[in-house]
């Protein structure tokens, strides 16, 4: 019986298995996507046809709306690269993938407006001033509403909301008098009202260029290349100078009135933060992230509470932008590396495993603030050259400078603190020498062990 099947059918049956398996896999495949695979488009293909987005145009209408979908009735219109929902596109194609998300779902935005105004500015219409967000981002449903109704599938890009917070640390300043219970900024309860703004990430790709030096042709080849090739049409459409990176974004928190942000007469307190979920959420003190957040965060409502405004700007830039992995391999060398973990060596240790002490290229981030509104900073909470340079070189001026009080920095984080001083960060006090480096030493791994 063995012979006759093999005479009548020469193929093996795991190879039989395995074009059963593809035949169903091909089916699955077409159920879920009608068309064939479209692995880039061109210029002058046939079909294509994008959507007028003229950057920096002086109106929205003018501007054009940013369309990065593939739906269908949007592919051929679509006049940006990339997709939407910064590093959360992902989770959507895996959600699309099995089964949770039709491909084709459009958002319903009735009851989605933002809660406060913002803007316009004339900044938003700089194509210098703005290039790594869409200033009119928040407000497709008010300017693209005729685009909507066409079936083109134009997705926000900054939401505004407000909320309150509530935190032990803000107790404790209520406690100690820091701040008052005033029933405007912060609640009977003890709550601190704020406003919030969530931005995902548009490139302008020219600017973002301009922004760093280099020429476009460059930096589309090196988003290509260390994408792993993510996104051909980089490469293959030149015509298309938008980019809707897979990274994270930001979050902004007001405190007091958004529109006194712009305003001459009222003071602005800020911080510019750059994630640290070590520090930030699970209180780590090897790093003084957490006491800076926290403390510009009682520095910015005591403002809103005297008349100003305080905001903070939180970027998802988790390890200098380097990552957690990197961030944690580094702790591990700092904390090995013979002598200890010394302030001196305290940048040699993630150039060794990084090739970079530093990946946040703080170019990109004043757009936010010009965004805002933001002219003058009265009290910027930051030691940071790179943010301080960055913000002054966009036309923003900077009256005072402030570090965190001494009392606020932990003992393991001395380390950070000497070494960034040493290289040039802000400072009110004393500038360590090369001994004091050599000396400021964090704690072994005995002291840490459990």
């Amino acid at each position: 019986m063995t012979n006759a099947i093999a005479d009548t059918d020469p193929k093996p049956a795991a190879e039989q298995m395995q074009e059963q398996v593809q035949e169903q896999e091909d089916s699955g495949v077409q159920q879920l996507y009608a068309s064939r695979v479209v692995l880039t488009t061109y210029p002058s293909q046939l079909g294509i046809d994008p959507i007028a987005l003229n950057w920096g145009a002086p109106t929205a209408e003018e501007r054009g709306p940013v369309v990065v979908s593939r739906q269908k009735d949007s592919f051929g219109r679509r006049n940006a690269i990339g997709a939407g929902g910064g590093s959360y596109c992902i989770y959507r194609a895996l959600a699309v993938a099995i089964g949770a998300l039709t491909p084709s779902h459009r958002p319903d935005f009735r009851l989605t407006e933002p809660t406060h105004t913002i803007g316009p500015f004339p900044t938003w219409c700089d194509p210098e001033k703005i290039v790594s967000m869409d200033p009119w981002g928040h407000a497709i449903v008010q300017h693209y509403s005729d685009h909507l109704d066409r079936g083109i599938d134009v997705r926000p890009t900054i939401a505004i909301t407000q909320a309150h917070m509530k935190l032990a640390e803000i107790d404790d300043a209520i406690e100690k008098g820091i701040l008052r219970r005033d029933g405007d900024v912060v609640t009977k309860n003890g709550e601190l009202k704020v406003v919030k703004v969530a931005s995902e990430p548009v490139w302008y790709l020219p600017g973002v260029a301009k922004r760093f030096g280099i020429n476009e042709a460059t930096l589309r080849r090196a988003l290509f290349e260390d994408t792993g090739g993510m996104y051909p049409e980089l490469i293959t459409r030149p015509d298309l100078k938008v980019f809707l990176p897979p990274i994270g974004g930001l979050t902004v928190y007001i405190f007091g009135d958004p529109a006194d942000i712009p305003d001459p007469s009222k003071r602005l307190t800020m911080r510019v933060h750059d994630e640290c979920n070590g520090s930030d959420v699970f209180g780590s003190d090897i790093c003084t992230c957490k006491p800076y957040l926290i403390y510009s965060i009682e520095e910015c409502a005591r403002e809103a509470q005297n008349g100003g405004v305080g905001v903070v700007v939180y970027f998802r830039k988790e390890g200098r932008a380097l990552g957690e992995v990197t961030k944690y391999l580094v702790y591990n060398a700092r904390k090995r590396q013979e002598g200890g973990d010394t302030a001196a060596n305290y940048f040699k240790r993630t150039e060794y495993v990084a090739g970079v002490k530093d990946m946040r290229f703080q170019a990109l981030m004043p757009d936010i603030l010009h965004w805002l509104g933001v002219k003058r900073i009265d009290r910027f909470i930051s030691m940071s050259n790179m943010k301080y340079e960055a913000i002054v070189g966009s036309g923003i001026e900077i009256v005072e400078r402030v570090s965190i009080p001494e009392e606020r920095m932990p003992a393991d984080s001395k380390v950070e603190i000497e070494a960034k001083i040493a290289d040039g960060y802000f400072t009110s006090g004393e500038v360590p020498t090369e001994e004091d480096l050599k000396t400021t030493k964090g704690r072994n791994w005995d002291e840490i062990a459990h």
